[in-house]
């Protein structure tokens, strides 16, 4: 029988993938250049590009199904990695949409794990993608959304309200 991992295990692979996506996240992308958003969205994913997808998406499932059923001082503490290990958060991402309601779960959870990450006002745009493409798979936004809600922080970190806020916010427009 496998152990349940600790909070500690996550940290130390979070550690390594961080070592490898940092000088990818912290490139510099001249914005004064013409076509550089072409050139930006034609570039590999920074999973790729490190050489760690296989590892990272079996770490985030990892990471989303402990911070589903954990305590609510452990996610505390995995949300805690994500605003230490940036360029780890800032390039975790899932493979698949939120196209039924187990996917837009997993989704919603880690937007939940991310806590807004550096910038309320992308959290919220990335928050309303999720939930218009699983609308538009004709998911049933609301009970994911409420349930994810009850597991995210209550916390206001960058004056546009809490992740849980955010959550119910758009649960109330389902």
């Amino acid at each position: 029988m496998r152990e349940m991992p600790s909070t500690d295990d996550f940290e130390s692979r979070i550690t390594a993938l961080e070592q490898r996506l940092r000088p990818i996240a912290n490139r510099p992308v001249d914005i004064t250049k013409p076509g550089w958003a072409e050139r930006l969205a034609q570039s590999a994913h920074p999973l790729d590009e490190a050489g760690v997808r296989r590892e990272a998406e079996t770490l985030i499932e990892e990471l989303i199904g402990f911070y589903h059923a954990c305590r609510k001082d452990e996610r505390q503490a995995i949300r805690a990695l994500f605003a230490e290990y940036r360029a780890f958060a800032w390039a975790a991402s899932l493979p698949y949409g939120p196209t039924d309601e187990e996917s837009l779960r997993r989704h919603l959870l880690l937007f939940s794990i991310k806590d807004q990450g550096r910038d309320s006002r992308d959290a919220l745009l990335c928050l309303q993608d999720i939930c218009r493409q699983a609308k538009a798979a004709g998911v049933n936004t609301r009970a994911p959304l409420q349930e994810v809600a009850a597991l995210s922080s209550d916390r206001n970190k960058h004056g546009m309200g809490s992740t849980k806020e955010m959550l119910l916010r758009l649960c109330s427009c389902s």
